[in-house]
């Protein structure tokens, strides 16, 4: 059984609209003239819609998006978002979790659940949203939301002691019904993932979870760039034993670097025996040209 997915994060979708004084004060007054000053340069919009472009031609089974659509969490950010999100595919095919931009501030808190509920929907309704369950196939996809408003120049993540519990119980079950536990999450998952103002606060508690339950793949954003990690458990039915903890660049990033520029990763989980493979390559802008297309191999 081979079941595709096809990985992105870290939109940052503009331009900006424009925000009223009231709501540039604290943190979004600072956000903003970063963006206005330069980070709107970094964000390439006509690059994002070529990825998007090529993303739907690939015909995945599943879309995973690991969040940070946003910029400054400003009301009229959500609705361009949604409407983004909706490029992607059917919300059943789509899953989202988001980052520490779409949850910039307080206020932008109460929009977020509700502009985001087609993409965070869990397949059993009632309860918390967070962490989420979605089984498509042979595969449990568990969202998980790092994202929390945060003090000017910090972009940390948190869990929590209530998410940390309830993920820990959906890969217990999961695994239990034979099923490739994929997890999805904003920040990246383990101690040192990310420099200590932008790390995920609680990734020793999430490391302990997912060392005792097991996990067969982590998907994460957060950093704008490509990487592989692992996380050694005898817990999970990855190949060798270990969790491959995958992240992507940004999107729509305009940097020339070959690890941070602009790129989504297709990513393969097959079955063989009684371990689970994960392979595949990230595609982005050729070297030449703006045409995308395949860049590198990713096997973990």
């Amino acid at each position: 059984m081979t079941f595709t997915i096809a990985h992105l994060s870290d939109a940052h979708i503009g331009p900006l609209p424009r925000p009223t004084l009231r709501q540039l004060a604290g943190k979004r007054g600072l956000g903003y003239a970063n963006w206005r000053r330069a980070r709107y340069r970094e964000h390439d919009m006509e690059l994002l819609a070529r990825l998007v472009a090529d993303l739907n031609a690939q015909k995945a089974d599943h879309v995973a998006m690991t969040g940070d659509i946003l910029n400054i969490g400003l009301p009229a950010e959500f609705p361009a978002a949604e409407a983004w999100l909706a490029t992607l595919g059917a919300p059943r095919d789509v899953s989202f979790t988001p980052g520490n931009h779409d949850a910039y501030t307080r206020d932008a808190m109460r929009h977020l659940d509700g502009t985001f509920a087609p993409w965070i929907a869990g397949d059993t309704p009632g309860g918390p949203i967070f962490p989420y369950l979605r089984i498509r196939g042979d595969i449990a996809l568990i969202g998980l939301s790092s994202g929390l408003p945060t003090g000017p120049l910090m972009a940390t993540g948190r869990l929590g002691a209530a998410q940390l519990s309830r993920v820990e119980t959906l890969l217990r079950e999961a695994g239990e019904k034979n099923l490739a536990r994929v997890v999805l999450i904003h920040h990246p998952p383990l101690r040192g993932g990310a420099s200590p103002m932008r790390r995920l606060v609680d990734a020793d508690a999430l490391e302990a979870a997912l060392a005792r339950a097991g996990a067969e793949l982590i998907l994460h954003g957060h950093n704008h760039v490509g990487s592989i990690a692992y996380l050694k458990t005898p817990a999970s039915r990855a190949a060798g034993g270990r969790i491959p903890i995958i992240g992507v660049p940004s999107a729509s990033s305009a940097s020339r670097a070959p690890r941070h520029r602009a790129a989504y990763h297709l990513l393969r989980l097959e079955r063989a025996g009684g371990a689970w493979r994960t392979f595949g390559h990230a595609r982005g802008p050729l070297d030449a040209s703006r045409d995308v297309g395949e860049l590198r191999e990713i096997s973990p």
